[in-house]
């Protein structure tokens, strides 16, 4: 939904509404910094893909609290949660579920699977052959999964969040871009500053298992969706966000010098999440209306596993965030 075709907010009542989004968001950030420190950017991500009904795909290396951080964020909201710890023997039935014949009445029944849950945290995500992959994709995209000849709706809210190591070949499987596609968002987690690693220095041996409170229900989570829907965006900053994405497909290398790095540009789910992540970015940020830094900072994940680079980029050794920058500089602000 956007500006154009929902009712329009009086300013008093849309600052009153982002307001109370910053009531909510500020409990949810204050009960999962009880369990991680730092690390706003990949809380604030999940909590994007939360709003909007995204997945979320966290990639970094070992010990930087991404599966920490989707367990707390899980305990904040009062839903279903599975971990499911994706290895290279992983079945499809033993994540969706499979059909077991009952001898008492000689029938077929079904036995669902752990993907049916509310939150599902796919930890490793790229260690399950693709086979497996595959068989997320449909719960990933229709929100449904189909056991023998029977298709079976998933609990609303559903999301993915998944977890991969970036710097571990042996033994995994690179996610296909169709299913790639399928994530909302792509999260490039850091190390953290060393004043926050500090505090974790400090924290060990003290609580490991800090309690935290249930502050997020499925009522919250549509009221938060509903007060994003309604933040304003102007129609210089729609013409931005399709000129962005557009660029990515820039076919001109001798006029365009990022165009030769760009094998395949992002698609209009492309342009389509770069809307609406901007106007969480802009919820978060506490305006009832987007700017143009909302869509820049957004820009990287929303885009970054969408472009696919080509052998001249690899050769050059660019990384797709750096690619991304190239587009952020070219086009024109409004």
């Amino acid at each position: 939904m956007d500006q154009h075709n929902q009712q329009p907010v009086a300013p008093d009542a849309a600052v009153a509404q982002v307001e109370e989004a910053a009531r909510i968001i500020a409990r949810v950030r204050n009960e999962v910094g009880k369990r991680v420190v730092g690390q706003r950017s990949m809380i604030d991500g999940l909590l994007t893909g939360i709003i909007t009904g995204g997945h979320v795909l966290l990639e970094g290396v070992p010990g930087l609290a991404k599966t920490l951080a989707i367990k707390a964020l899980a305990e904040v909201i009062d839903a279903g949660f599975r971990r499911i710890q994706f290895t290279p023997d992983l079945l499809p039935a033993d994540l969706v579920g499979t059909m077991v014949y009952r001898q008492q009445t000689g029938e077929f029944v079904p036995r669902k699977g752990p993907v049916f849950s509310n939150i599902i945290l796919a930890d490793e995500i790229n260690r399950a052959p693709a086979k497996v992959q595959s068989a997320l994709l449909e719960a990933m995209e229709e929100r449904q999964v189909t056991i023998g000849e029977t298709t079976f709706s998933l609990p609303r809210p559903f999301f993915v969040l998944a977890t991969q190591n970036p710097i571990e070949q042996e033994g995994t499987y690179p996610l296909p871009e169709a299913q790639l596609d399928r994530f909302l968002l792509k999260l490039a987690i850091d190390y953290p500053s060393p004043e926050e690693e500090l505090q974790i220095l400090r924290r060990v041996g003290v609580e490991r298992d800090i309690p935290v409170g249930k502050v997020l229900g499925s009522d919250d989570i549509a009221r938060l969706r509903t007060i994003a829907e309604q933040i304003s965006v102007d129609e210089r900053i729609e013409q931005y966000i399709v000129r962005l994405v557009a660029a990515s497909r820039e076919e001109n290398k001798n006029v365009h010098t990022w165009a030769r790095y760009i094998e395949f540009g992002a698609s209009p789910r492309a342009t389509i999440n770069l809307f609406r992540t901007a106007k969480v970015h802009a919820l978060f940020e506490g305006r009832p209306y987007v700017v143009p830094e909302d869509v820049k900072h957004v820009a990287p994940a929303v885009l970054r596993h969408r472009i696919i680079l080509s052998y001249e980029a690899e050769s050059e050794e660019l990384t797709a965030d750096e690619v991304v920058h190239f587009l952020l500089s070219a086009v024109p602000v409004p």
